[in-house]
């Protein structure tokens, strides 16, 4: 189970999020935060999302909220997930054991309010792992050119939200962070210095508080099945 993070709307939320997650937690995982985590979510206009786009600053924002801010809880949240024996991955790197197949993790801090310190968990793969991946909440370029660069064969991320408001039959407008829309759910891949990793983006489950609506966007948990190269 990887939780790439974003799961709380509400400074009181957190029992709610472990009691949802609870059946969940059972099972080997590790998580990111993202930054809905750290911050409480601010009453916007949606459509702010289209003028950025539509004047080129879509996606590069990228900035803790400064004022007015809602801290939640993220502590209460955090320790509820390594009560269960889940990984946290800030900044960091940890190892599953699944079924005796050492799985190692390499995760980065939210790139959306710049927490990610990439150069704290650089060097790619490490040799005594059967197989290595890459995590983190928002897939801004500049993670994934580091994780494709360093060998990693496989990153997830979530965040986007499938675009949340989609057109049928085009698809997502925005994806709130310099990712290009073609690739704002599911698998694709994503190359630089001539490697190439799969990337997978989850559309996730929820949705902004305030506005508590999707349009030809499914919520989604997604079931991956890892296989050998033989």
């Amino acid at each position: 189970m990887i939780n790439t993070g974003d799961n709380l709307s509400d400074p009181e939320g957190v029992p709610e999020v472990l009691d949802a997650l609870g059946p969940l937690m059972e099972f080997p995982g590790a998580y990111v935060f993202g930054s809905n985590d750290y911050y409480g979510p601010k009453l916007r206009n949606p459509a702010r999302y289209l003028f950025e786009k539509a004047q080129g600053r879509h996606g590069l924002n990228g900035n803790a909220p400064a004022v007015g801010v809602v801290h939640n809880p993220w502590e209460d949240l955090r320790d509820g997930f390594d009560g269960a024996g889940w990984v946290n991955l800030t900044n960091t790197r940890g190892t599953l054991k699944v079924e005796g197949v050492s799985v190692e993790l390499t995760g980065l801090d939210d790139p959306h309010i710049k927490r990610d310190r990439y150069e704290q968990v650089a060097g790619g793969p490490s040799e005594t792992a059967d197989f290595s991946m890459g995590v983190v909440h928002a897939p801004y370029l500049r993670v994934l050119d580091s994780y494709t660069a360093d060998g990693y064969p496989l990153i997830l991320a979530g965040h986007t939200h499938g675009g949340q408001l989609c057109i049928p039959f085009y698809g997502a407008l925005v994806t709130n962070c310099d990712l290009d829309t073609d690739r704002v759910k599911g698998l694709s891949t994503h190359t630089a210095d001539d490697h190439t990793a799969y990337l997978h983006v989850s559309a996730g489950c929820g949705t902004n508080r305030y506005t508590p609506v999707r349009f030809a966007c499914p919520p989604e948990v997604t079931l991956l099945t890892l296989v050998g190269r033989e």
